[in-house]
């Protein structure tokens, strides 16, 4: 019998594949990676498991990839200042390729043939677990249930799962497609597929509305160390602590929600909200202090590699050559960026209010227009006259 390692979320979709595969012959090892997703009310890892059993798997990993997570994927798209298409801190896309990876690394310790996901033929994350997948391991199959199974609707989903007796909460009604992790939230479907209605506030998870009235804003201090937030506040954190305060933060300030009508890889646009409270902060806090010290040509070179490392990320290549040769470029870039930058959180709003660094290329004397002022102007015609003599003619 062959064997396959699915990619199970405890969900209707990766459940009902689990049975589905076994019908097809399949001897079915399900994954469960822990994120930081958080569970429902009344839901358990070990409950996960014993659903995928209940379907018919053989066996089940489950593993806290929490620290990994933020520690290789999230810090170095934090470094890079990657955000696709200007919105998007990529917290669903930073997942997949570690995902991925333990998929290749249990099908290799189960001597497995094939590797099987519950993504549908319209999104990006099959391309992400595809293709990181097949850079990985290319001798693996790949299975993809939705894109072939005779189900057309949720429905039929729920009926099969009763008739298979597979233990699944469909009382419960869920208009939105929603993944979670340590990093943010990624929402889409429902309501949100008419792009003339505002995004209803039941959309959101851990963050407050905006509008509701604050009378104070929240001040917090953030420190890096060679581009790694390290303290908040004079607090020393693990990184994983230091994302998950923050977001408890930025969350009851409303901070890190956006909404997107992007491009998808597969050639479709999709609206799409989410919520990166933590992920937000951080990524204004490092570039604020980029902006402090680095120069100008280097600062504005990194733009442009932000630009292209957001879009490898989305577009699922995180194992490719240009990503690992991007990570060395912007690593060289993180020598100096090391400081503390005091940001203002309010009413979904997070800007900085204070700067500070050893490190710092900002001059007050050169800067001033005060009686400290030590710029010699007269050297201003000169640099003007040097500067514009190529376009005269």
């Amino acid at each position: 019998m062959k064997k396959v390692v699915l990619a199970y979320s405890g969900g209707l979709d990766t459940s009902c594949i689990v049975k589905w595969l076994t019908e097809q012959g399949y001897d079915v090892i399900c994954f469960v990676a822990d994120l930081g997703q958080g569970l429902g009310q009344g839901e358990s890892f070990e409950a996960i498991e014993e659903r995928a059993l209940a379907a018919g798997a053989s066996k089940v990993y489950i593993k806290d990839l929490q620290d990994e997570f933020v520690q290789d994927f999230v810090l170095p798209a934090l470094k890079a200042n990657a955000i696709y298409e200007g919105k998007y801190l990529l917290s669903t896309a930073l997942g997949r390729p570690l995902i991925a990876k333990y998929l290749v690394e249990i099908a290799h310790k189960e001597k497995a043939n094939a590797i099987a996901h519950g993504c549908t033929g319209k999104g990006n994350d099959q391309v992400r677990l595809e293709v990181g997948v097949g850079i990985l391991d290319p001798k693996l199959e790949i299975i993809a249930p939705v894109r072939a199974w005779e189900f057309k609707s949720r429905e039929e989903e729920i009926e099969y799962a009763k008739m298979h007796n597979i233990p699944i909460d469909v009382t419960k009604k869920r208009p939105y497609s929603i993944d979670r992790n340590i990093w943010g939230i990624s929402i889409e479907a429902g309501v949100l597929e008419d792009l003339e209605q505002e995004p209803p506030e039941d959309a959101y998870m851990i963050t407050k509305n905006p509008t509701i009235q604050v009378s104070y804003p929240k001040y917090i201090e953030v420190y890096f160390e060679r581009g790694i937030p390290k303290k908040i506040d004079g607090r020393l954190y693990k990184l994983k602590t230091l994302i998950g305060h923050l977001n408890e933060i930025g969350g009851l300030y409303g901070v890190g929600r956006s909404d997107l009508v992007e491009n998808r890889l597969v050639g479709i646009k999709s609206r799409e909200i989410y919520e990166a409270p933590a992920a937000t902060i951080l990524h204004i806090a490092h570039k604020e202090l980029e902006a402090l010290v680095l120069d100008r040509e280097l600062a504005h070179f990194k733009e442009i590699i932000s630009l292209k490392y957001s879009e490898l990320v989305y577009n699922g290549l995180w194992y490719s050559p240009l990503k690992g040769a991007l990570d060395s470029f912007v690593n060289a870039t993180q020598k100096h960026v090391s400081g503390t930058i005091k940001l203002k959180l309010f009413k979904g709003n997070c800007v900085a209010a204070a700067r500070k660094s050893s490190h710092s290329l900002y001059k007050k004397e050169l800067s001033t227009y005060g009686k400290e002022d030590k710029f010699d102007q007269k050297l201003a015609e000169g640099f003007i006259k040097i500067w514009g003599m190529p376009y005269k003619r």
